[in-house]
């Protein structure tokens, strides 16, 4: 199945992002000889279950052979072919801080499938410095270093060969949105929070740290075991142990923080015991 056909039967976005587990998976098989798989063991590689691989499978078109398994070889093509692998894919970073600098020297993104190709900024202070291998260039230089990365010509088409990264403050995503869409970019990724609002046709993927960090919090908590309700009486209860504990006043005990004195103070010299209990 061409992969427009893939596109237009609505593959979901949730089976698309496991798809590079699969292609993950397949390969480490690949590399050690083994020509088919079963959809319990692919799973099993890949971190889902087999009903769930099954399912994601199917909307590629790929059923497998009942008792033979899926041949690893035809999947790896196959996913890969949806993927884009074996294709040069330009990626161009607005947003040229500690993030933008390190996404841009990242190894994955320095050669291979997905190749950083400009570092833009709209800041005067970082423009022409070195980041890498690259130059900070002024954002105002992004379509042409767009157009230039995909081969084409002033008007044409990119949406197929550039990727657009926002890794700016979310103050300036849209902004930096907004400048990848009137280049022509029509597949963004942004690091920030919050909506931005894209034309038809612009596909728009976000990663933001927190919420994943909130969602990791959140399941480490679902996983403990219930914390006991608090006990409406526990301020009596204590006050009832104290109470059992220590010696009243009323007695005339000394209860200071030096000890406890049994009998009569220890000035007068006379008592039962003749001693102080405690600490001098």
């Amino acid at each position: 199945m061409p992969a427009d056909t893939a596109a237009r039967r609505g593959i979901p976005d949730a089976t698309v992002a496991r798809l590079p587990d699969y292609l993950r998976a397949l390969t480490d098989l690949m590399d050690q000889d083994v020509a088919t798989v079963s959809s319990g063991d692919l799973a099993a590689a890949a971190g889902v279950n087999a009903a769930q691989l099954r399912r994601d499978l199917s909307y590629l078109g790929s059923h497998g052979v009942r008792g033979v398994g899926y041949d690893t070889a035809h999947l790896v093509a196959e996913i890969g072919a949806r993927l884009g692998v074996g294709r040069d894919w330009s990626v161009v970073i607005i947003g040229a801080g500690r993030l933008g600098q390190a996404l841009a020297d990242y190894p994955g993104l320095t050669a291979g499938t997905f190749r950083v190709v400009g570092l833009f900024d709209r800041d005067q202070r970082l423009i022409g410095n070195a980041a890498g291998r690259l130059t900070i260039q002024d954002v105002e230089r992004l379509a042409q270093v767009v157009r230039t990365s995909a081969g084409s010509s002033p008007g044409a088409a990119v949406a197929n060969s550039v990727i657009g990264v926002i890794a700016t403050s979310a103050e300036g995503a849209q902004e930096a949105c907004d400048a990848l869409v009137t280049a022509g970019v029509t597949s963004v990724l942004t690091f920030t929070h919050g909506h931005l609002r894209v034309p038809a046709g612009v596909h728009v993927r976000s990663v933001d740290v927190a919420t994943e960090l909130a969602v990791l919090a959140f399941r480490a908590q679902a996983e403990r075991p219930a914390a006991p309700a608090p006990d409406p009486q526990l301020a009596d209860r204590l006050a009832a142990v104290d109470a059992t504990l220590l010696p009243s006043n009323d007695s005339g005990e000394d209860i200071g923080g030096a000890g406890v004195s049994n009998g009569v103070d220890e000035a007068d010299g006379h008592g039962s015991t003749g001693e102080r209990q405690g600490t001098r």
